[in-house]
């Protein structure tokens, strides 16, 4: 059986094989395969080949794609640290620029880097340090002193640097001499209150690809597939972005096994515009590396000190099927859920002044959003994702700034969000085609 395209998405838990056919004419989705992800065993194509076999049994046949891409969190995701001047300014732009590239950020300092700082970033072995600071053509010794440490440092794994723009030469000249290379982009916070953050995401971006095939058995896989292999998380921000045309304010909600993935683009209401204390990027990504319904349902437990997740507990299962197993990942996804969007979600705040009492917001403004996209095993193939989702839309406090309960709810039961993003990469006019009826407005 002849078809366009397939698409693989290799996840922390779950390999999932989608196929695609008639894509010019009459885009058809015709369905998905999936099976465990086969790290532990020691080569994740394994799962690759049981969820393209349940596929074809699905289908009745065997399928020879024309064209086959892939995404992939199989390596444990894109570890990161990051370094920049000041926390509210050029960290938290840095820190955004990563998130949204598909990173796991797991370190970041401010200012002056210290001894004990190296050790720290050291002992966390990233896969690539960014280092940001200062507006262009403004603070410049600390920037060097950050550069020379780093440089100096037993950090063997690449380095990208998106900071002050004047700074481009001598930072380059600094890992020159100690022989190590340095990717130089576009600063990530070039004037007072503007994020630019593209420039260095894309860079993140390819040297997460370089980074995937570390996964066991990833090498057979990348002879399979055309194009590079894309971040999941990447992938599902991309797929967002192909729809925010025409849906405008969105965001996503991805429950996984590791982590839960919070997606969003909206501006916010212009209401709360002049009451905002620093600039948020319209896109924007979170993810909760202790959020997770398997692989860090541990975390989940604790923080909870639910007695009814720790009575079910015995329940655990990638893949729930039973009523215990079911309900226990209902649980676990609730506080994931809740969790999660309070982490990405912003908030407003009483301020008491000479003036009287003012409100300020911090964080981002999701009030505007209109449509919120259920996505990742746990809101899409088990039956209680619509319901947690409405449930965490119409709960208190007010003040934090959440979707209004009036947003449109839609569970992607079919994954295709991250599809789009990993098509709309390599062929944006399929994706475009896809999204018009997939995800009608």
């Amino acid at each position: 059986m002849k078809i366009d395209l397939l698409t693989y998405e290799i996840g922390s838990t779950t390999t999932k094989v989608r196929a695609f056919h008639d894509l010019d004419k009459n885009p058809e989705y015709l369905g998905m395969g999936q099976a465990p992800t086969t790290v532990l065993e020691g080569d994740v194509s394994l799962g690759m080949v049981n969820a393209r076999s349940m596929l074809e049994q699905i289908l009745g046949a065997g399928i020879e794609p024309s064209l086959a891409l892939a995404s992939s969190s199989a390596a444990g995701g894109l570890k990161m640290t990051v370094h920049g001047l000041t926390e509210e300014m050029t960290v938290r732009a840095a820190k955004e620029a990563s998130l949204g590239a598909g990173a796991v950020l797991r370190y970041y300092t401010v200012g002056q880097i210290t001894d004990s700082d190296i050790r720290k970033t050291v002992s966390i072995a990233p896969n690539i340090v960014l280092l940001a600071g200062g507006v262009d053509f403004g603070e410049r010794s600390i920037v060097l002193q950050m550069a020379k440490k780093l440089a100096e440092s037993p950090l063997g794994c690449p380095f990208v640097y998106a900071g002050n723009r004047a700074l481009q030469d001598e930072v380059r000249d600094i890992f020159a001499v100690i022989g190590k290379q340095v990717t130089v982009t576009e600063n990530v916070y070039p004037k007072v209150d503007v994020l630019n953050m593209e420039p260095a995401r894309a860079v993140i971006q390819k040297v997460f690809s370089r980074h995937i095939l570390h996964a066991p058995g990833m090498e057979k896989i990348s002879g399979l597939v055309s194009g590079e292999i894309l971040p999941v998380p990447h992938s599902v921000m991309k797929g967002l972005e192909m729809l925010s045309g025409r849906f405008s304010d969105l965001m996503a909600v991805d429950i996984g096994g590791a982590t839960t993935d919070i997606h969003s683009i909206t501006e916010g209401d212009p209401r709360f515009a002049d009451l905002r204390l620093e600039p948020e990027p319209k896109a924007k990504r979170t993810v909760e590396g202790d959020l997770g319904v398997f692989v860090n349902a541990g975390s989940v437990l604790e923080q909870s000190g639910d007695p009814q997740i720790e009575s079910d507990f015995r329940n655990l299962s990638p893949m729930p099927k039973t009523e215990p197993e079911i309900r226990l990942a209902e649980e676990l996804s609730w506080y994931c859920l809740k969790w999660g969007l309070d982490r990405h979600a912003g908030e407003i705040s009483d301020y008491y002044g000479p003036t009287g009492k003012k409100q300020l917001v911090r964080g981002k403004d999701l009030t505007a959003v209109k449509l919120v996209i259920g996505t990742g095993g746990a809101l899409t193939q088990l039956p209680f994702g619509e319901k947690l989702l409405r449930k965490a839309l119409i709960r208190e406090p007010v003040k934090k700034l959440l979707p209004l309960d009036s947003a449109k709810i839609i569970i992607d039961r079919e994954y295709m969000l991250g599809s789009l993003g990993v098509i709309g990469h390599h062929r944006p006019e399929w994706a475009r085609a896809l999204a018009g009826r997939y995800f009608p407005s």
